[in-house]
């Protein structure tokens, strides 16, 4: 069987880079989306030290021209993504009046439209093989079930990809399924370090969703493998 290949964006810290670990523990080649290159490379290196097949595009999942660039150098690396994590995300505080502009701009950018846009490039060749496998690192803040009870711009921008997820997944066919993770409240550099999970242990949910057999879900929302209210 041939070696599947996965995409990590914001790779290099956090949740990102521990699915990486994990996605290249179980075997797969795993490169790292980063915006900075020396993050990037670090991560990487350090990645290697472990005798895991790793490498590294540049990607700014919040600028198109970038995703473009980046999906068109994997190509001429020979490089087909299999499974994409979408994982790159940004945390802007405040309330629906205190805060900026910028902020509402800023999270629709990174954490719904970076998605969309790094779907939309590797989808149609997932659906062409007949297999791929597209996690969205959304948020417990982004479920209206529980009341969307954190900062204004980052929940509805988080509650914006779920949709997206949606949308995308209706449009799976084939081995080829579409979801939603939910990884937690995790210790990491926007969870801070009161957070209940290790990143490790956010990562094994991303896991899971990015490595589903062919009778797994697609279209859902999950939080450890187990399924969260939207």
């Amino acid at each position: 069987m041939a070696t599947h290949t996965a995409l990590v964006t914001g790779g290099n810290r956090g949740i990102g880079l521990e699915t990486a670990r994990l996605l290249a523990r179980r075997g797969l080649r795993v490169v790292l989306g980063v915006r900075e290159a020396a993050a990037g490379e670090a991560a990487v290196q350090a990645l290697k030290d472990e005798k895991l097949r790793v490498g590294m595009v540049a990607l700014d999942v919040a600028d198109k021209a970038s995703v473009e660039a980046a999906v068109l150098q994997l190509a001429r690396r020979n490089l087909r993504i299999d499974v994409l994590v979408n994982n790159a995300g940004i945390y802007p505080e405040g309330d629906a009046l205190a805060a900026a502009d910028e902020a509402f701009e800023d999270a629709f950018r990174v954490n719904a439209l970076g998605a969309l846009w790094t779907s939309r490039a590797l989808l149609p060749e997932m659906l062409a093989r007949g297999y791929g496998r597209i996690v969205n690192v959304s948020s417990g803040y982004a479920s209206f079930a529980r009341g969307l009870a954190g900062p204004a711009a980052y929940c509805v921008s988080k509650a914006a990809l779920n949709a997206v997820t949606l949308k995308l997944a209706q449009l799976a066919h084939g081995d080829v399924k579409v979801n939603a993770v939910d990884p937690g409240w995790v210790r990491t550099r926007m969870g801070g370090p009161a957070a209940d999970l290790t990143p490790e242990a956010a990562a094994e949910g991303v896991v899971w969703a990015a490595t589903l057999p062919a009778k797994g879900p697609n279209g859902g929302f999950f939080h450890q493998g187990k399924p969260a209210q939207w």
